[in-house]
């Protein structure tokens, strides 16, 4: 199985954002990134997705490195979720999922009878069968969430990139995808690195943490370690004594969802 491993990696546009960062995040593990906006969250996982090129440092996918890999065979290692809304025009939502099944399908992307049962059971994972051959742009945000889930699903990845998978989502569609992303890592072995603003979550979806702060990797530890009063009002640039207070109430709130 794979995994990813970042050495002395530097991301940014043009300028550093996050600079020497290194990290790893191995099979049936789920990452989650952390920090306040604009802190480099979603630049680090554009960089892994090759949505931008890395400034310096070395990304390992498995025991590759990432430039030796081609578009074709990193797809087929690794799926991505992530913040930018797609526009597909005229298309249902099984065929969105399908889209999912293109690192297999060849140029012509003629869907095999195995191809079809791949979408299927993703798309039956998410519970999005009710809106599989509805139009993908006349349903809701948070049914849209679930199919591109589902479409991640169907590449059949061992690694997940997933770039706030929950932002704008009602409360039960947050705790939905965020439970069928904990069952894929832990039933299918899918290395999960996942940036994410609901620190309430955290505690019960993450295996490790990563803090960022002031461009570059503050901490690395399980939730326990890294969910302190002080590396709250650390990170997050709080005042005195306010971080104790949140990890008070975010650690009954975890309570629920586990």
């Amino acid at each position: 199985m794979e995994q990813i491993s970042a050495r002395d990696l530097t991301v940014g546009y043009g300028k550093a954002v996050i600079s020497d960062a290194t990290f790893q995040v191995l099979p049936g593990e789920i990452i989650a990134l952390i920090g306040p906006n604009g802190s480099g969250k979603s630049t680090i996982l554009k960089t892994i997705t090759r949505q931008l090129k890395k400034m310096s440092g070395k990304l390992f996918i498995g025991e590759d490195i990432d430039d030796s890999l081609t578009e074709v065979e990193l797809a087929k290692k690794m799926s991505m979720l992530m913040t930018e809304r797609i526009h597909p025009e005229l298309m249902t939502c099984f065929e969105v999922v399908a889209m999912g099944r293109y690192p297999y399908t060849g140029r012509l992307g003629f869907l095999t009878a195995e191809d079809k049962k791949k979408v299927e059971e993703a798309i039956a994972l998410v519970g999005a069968e009710d809106v599989a051959n509805k139009d993908f742009m006349k349903i809701s945000d948070g049914q849209r969430q679930r199919v591109m889930l589902a479409r991640a699903i169907a590449q059949e990845p061992e690694i997940m990139i997933l770039d706030e998978p929950t932002s704008f989502l009602d409360i039960q569609y947050k705790i939905d995808i965020l439970s069928v992303i904990k069952k894929l890592a832990v039933e299918r072995n899918i290395a999960v690195l996942m940036s994410i603003h609901e620190l309430e979550f955290v505690p019960a979806i993450a295996d490790k943490v990563i803090g960022i702060c002031d461009g570059s990797i503050y901490k690395i530890g399980t939730p326990e370690e890294i969910f302190t009063g002080e590396n709250l009002e650390k990170m997050y640039r709080m005042k005195p004594g306010t971080g104790d207070r949140i990890i008070s109430g975010l650690l009954e709130y975890s309570k629920c969802l586990k």
